[in-house]
C-alpha cells in the first residue's frame, strides 16, 4: 500500500489546485490535460516506471535531465491523462501511480494542469496561435 501521509498530502493538494483553478475562473466543465510527475536518479529506473503507466493506459513524455540542488541530475518524466476536474478522479490516479512508484523506487513528484478558457473557441488545427498565448505568464497550477 502506498505511503498514508504521501496520499493524504496529494489529497490536500487537488483540492487546493482544483480550488484554484476555478477561483481563477477555470472552465469547470473541460476535460484537464493532467500531467502527473515523476523523477529518479537514473534513466533505467525512470524508463521501468514510464513502460508500467504506459501500460496502464497513460501518455507519457519522454525523459529529460533536470538540474537541481548542488548540480544534481534528475531524470524526470509525465504520465498524462485526460479526465474531468474532478477530486476523486485524479486522488484515484495519484494513489495508483503512487504505489507504481513506491514500487520501482521512484519520486512521485505531484500531478499539474493548465486553465481551461469557459469562453474560449476551438481554432482551426495548425493555426499557429494553437500553440502560443501572449498573455501565458508560465503559471502551472
Amino acid at each position: 500500500m502506498a505511503n498514508r501521509d504521501l496520499l493524504d498530502e496529494q489529497r490536500e493538494e487537488t483540492r487546493l489546485i482544483i480550488e484554484e483553478l476555478l477561483d481563477d475562473g477555470s472552465d469547470p466543465d473541460a476535460l484537464y490535460t493532467i500531467e502527473h510527475h515523476f523523477s529518479a536518479e537514473n534513466f533505467d529506473t525512470l524508463e521501468k516506471v514510464a513502460v508500467d503507466a504506459f501500460k496502464m493506459g497513460y501518455e507519457v513524455t519522454d525523459a529529460e535531465e533536470l538540474e537541481v540542488e548542488e548540480g544534481k541530475l534528475l531524470m524526470c518524466c509525465d504520465a498524462i491523462s485526460e479526465v474531468a476536474l474532478n477530486a476523486e478522479l485524479i486522488d484515484e490516479q495519484v494513489e495508483q501511480l503512487i504505489e507504481l512508484v513506491a514500487r520501482h523506487n521512484v519520486n512521485y513528484d505531484g500531478w499539474g494542469t493548465y486553465f481551461e478558457d469557459p469562453d474560449g473557441e476551438d481554432g482551426e488545427e495548425g493555426e499557429d496561435n494553437d500553440f502560443y498565448d501572449e498573455d501565458d505568464d508560465g503559471k502551472r497550477h
